[in-house]
C-alpha cells in the first residue's frame, strides 16, 4: 500500500538532525545515524522523509542485491558469473526493520530441499539484502532484541550477511546506511552497537511557541490532505535535492590538509576515546560537510561542527553511564588541539579566499 511521507522540507526547526541525515545523502560511507530523543520530536518523520531526496542508484537488472553493474567485486553469485548484465536505475531503497521482525525475515532463508536434491544453493532474500547500497531503518532500535543486534552488528562490520543452515552457507554484499531513532527513556543501547554508529543526534523538542504553533498548523494540513500538502513543498523538495547533486559532485574534490588531520588526533585523544573509529568519522563527516557547503577544502569551523556529531554516543566512562558529551570539557579540548605544535602554521578557520571568516575559534565568544 503506497502513502504520501511528510516532505522532508517541511518539517520545523531539528537543524542539526536534518543537517546529519542530508550528509548521509551526500556521502553514504558516512557510517550511519543514531537520533535520540523524546516522543514527538519528527525523529521517524525526519528519517523516513529523507527517502525522497536520496538519489537514484545503477543496479543489475533482475538483482535482488541491488549489485551495481559497473564493478567486478562485491557482487552476489549469480552477477559475478553472468558476463554481460542489462541495467537500470531505481530508487534507492529504504527498508524499515520492525521490532518484531524474526531472523529468518531479517538475513533470509534457503531453499534446503533444493540445496539437498538439486545441489543448487539458492536463498531467499531477507530485508538485509533488500537494503543493501540504501538505507535500513530501525525505529525504537534501543528496544530490539538482541539476537538481531549480533546479526546487524556483523553485517554492519563485515558489508556481507552470511546464511548458515544445515551445512549449506550462502554469502552476499549487504552495505546499508544504518538510521535508527530512540527515546533514553526506555532503554540505552549496548555500547558495541552504539559505535557502529557514525553520527549521533540529540533533539529536544521545540521551545518556540510561534515555532510550535506552525509545527501544529503543518501537520493539520497534511493529515487533511497529504497529496496537496506534498504539492506545496514539491519545489522546495526538488530545491534540496539539486543541491545535493551538487555537493555529491562537489565531495569528489574535497580534501582535508593534513594540519586538520593533527588536530584531529589530538582532540580524539584529549577527551579520551578509544581507537581510531572517531577520528575517521569525525575526517569523513568534515570533508562532506565542507561539500555541503560547495566548499573543496576542509576548515576547522568543519572539524568542530563534525566533532559535534562524531562523539557524543562515545563518551561513556562507565557501565551502564549515558553517554554524553560535556561542553566545556569539548571546547577546551577543541581550543588546545588547533594550538600549533612547531611543525607549521596554525590550521585557519576559513576556506581559502573567504575573508568573511578569518576569524579564529578560539576568539569566538
Amino acid at each position: 500500500m503506497s502513502r504520501v511521507l511528510y516532505p522532508f522540507a517541511a518539517i520545523v526547526g531539528q537543524e542539526r538532525m536534518k543537517l546529519a541525515l542530508l550528509l548521509h545523502a551526500v556521502n553514504p560511507a558516512l557510517g550511519g545515524l543514531l537520533i535520540r530523543g523524546h516522543k514527538g520530536t519528527a525523529k521517524s518523520t525526519a528519517a523516513r522523509g529523507l527517502a525522497a531526496l536520496l538519489p537514484a542508484i545503477e543496479v543489475v537488472d533482475g538483482c535482488p542485491f541491488q549489485c551495481p553493474p559497473d564493478r567486478t567485486l562485491g557482487l552476489c553469485g549469480g552477477c559475478t558469473e553472468q558476463a554481460d548484465t542489462p541495467s537500470r536505475r531505481r530508487p534507492m531503497p529504504v527498508i524499515d526493520l520492525p521490532l518484531g521482525a524474526t531472523e529468518d525475515r531479517l538475513v533470509g532463508t534457503l531453499n534446503l530441499e533444493e540445496a539437498i536434491q538439486r545441489g543448487r544453493r539458492r536463498l531467499q532474500p531477507g530485508l538485509l539484502a533488500a537494503a543493501h547500497r540504501g538505507v535500513l531503518y530501525v525505529d525504537e532500535v534501543n528496544l530490539l532484541d538482541d539476537h538481531l543486534v549480533d546479526v546487524l552488528l556483523d553485517a554492519a562490520a563485515m558489508g556481507v550477511n552470511t546464511v548458515e543452515r544445515e551445512g549449506v552457507s550462502v554469502s552476499h554484499p549487504s552495505r546499508f546506511i544504518l538510521i535508527g531513532t530512540m527515546n533514553p527513556e526506555e532503554g540505552e543501547l549496548r555500547p558495541q552497537f552504539v559505535d557502529r554508529f557514525g553520527l549521533c543526534v540529540d533533539v529536544v523538542g521545540i521551545e518556540s511557541p510561534a515555532d510550535r504553533a506552525e509545527v501544529v498548523r503543518r501537520r493539520l494540513r497534511f493529515e487533511a490532505d497529504p497529496e496537496a500538502f506534498a504539492s506545496e513543498w514539491a519545489t522546495e523538495q526538488a530545491r534540496l535535492a539539486d543541491h545535493l547533486a551538487a555537493a555529491r559532485q562537489t565531495l569528489t574534490r574535497t580534501t582535508c590538509p593534513d594540519t586538520l588531520l593533527e588536530v584531529v588526533a589530538r582532540l580524539t585523544v584529549s577527551m579520551g576515546v578509544h581507537g581510531h573509529r572517531a577520528d575517521l568519522a569525525i575526517v569523513r563527516t568534515a570533508t562532506t560537510l565542507a561539500a555541503y557547503r560547495l566548499r573543496t577544502e576542509v576548515t576547522a569551523d568543519d572539524i568542530r561542527e563534525a566533532a559535534e556529531l562524531v562523539l557524543p554516543h562515545r563518551m561513556r566512562r562507565l557501565p551502564f553511564e549515558q553517554p554524553q558529551m560535556q561542553r566545556e570539557q569539548f571546547d577546551r579540548a577543541f581550543n588546545q588541539a588547533l594550538e600549533p605544535t612547531g611543525n607549521g602554521p596554525p590550521p585557519t578557520n576559513s576556506a581559502p579566499g573567504d575573508e568573511s571568516k578569518k576569524k579564529a575559534v578560539t576568539d569566538r565568544p
